[in-house]
């Protein structure tokens, strides 16, 4: 009997101590920039204002950019959208559908690296970005005329702590 509380005793020991460094590992982590998709670094990255002044000009533009993400797709973290600071936001999905993002990564700051370019976004497109993040029936109901805005394919992204 004594035998078998000490090795429920010492499993216990163990246990926990494995417990707090997996804590550790994850604050450790939070910490750090994370990387998506091709390997990128943030030499080069433009502001926001100067990715609003470029793209004036040109219909499509590859960019590195620098930016604050607004919101990430609930589901699966396919898509997220920046803030542009002018009122608009701009969504970036993934080159090939090949990497997601966190879905808790809003509020962060992002690097993304790939092709932005002007267009025309679909009710039907609006309806499902809306559902994917999380937004009642009424408001994905309420979406009714197509939105005229930025888009983003990004073939790598860093996530700032």
């Amino acid at each position: 009997m004594k035998t078998i509380a000490g090795i429920i005793l010492i499993i216990s020991f163990f246990s926990c101590a494995n417990e707090a460094n997996k804590e550790q590992v994850a604050t450790t982590k939070s910490n750090l920039n994370e990387y998506f998709g091709d390997t990128i670094n943030s030499e080069g990255a433009i502001t926001t204002s100067e990715f609003l002044s470029k793209i004036k000009e040109v219909d499509s533009l590859e960019v590195k950019l620098e930016a604050k993400i607004s919101e990430v797709c609930q589901k699966k973290g396919c898509w997220m959208d920046l803030d542009l600071e002018n009122g608009e936001t701009m969504t970036v999905r993934f080159k090939d559908y090949g990497f997601f993002v966190p879905k808790n990564a809003d509020g962060r700051i992002a690097i993304v690296k790939g092709w932005a370019k002007k267009d025309t976004t679909t009710v039907e497109l609006l309806r499902h970005y809306a559902e994917d993040a999380g937004k009642s029936k009424e408001e994905v109901e309420a979406i009714t005329e197509p939105e005229i805005g930025y888009s983003f394919e990004a073939h790598g992204v860093i996530i700032k702590p």
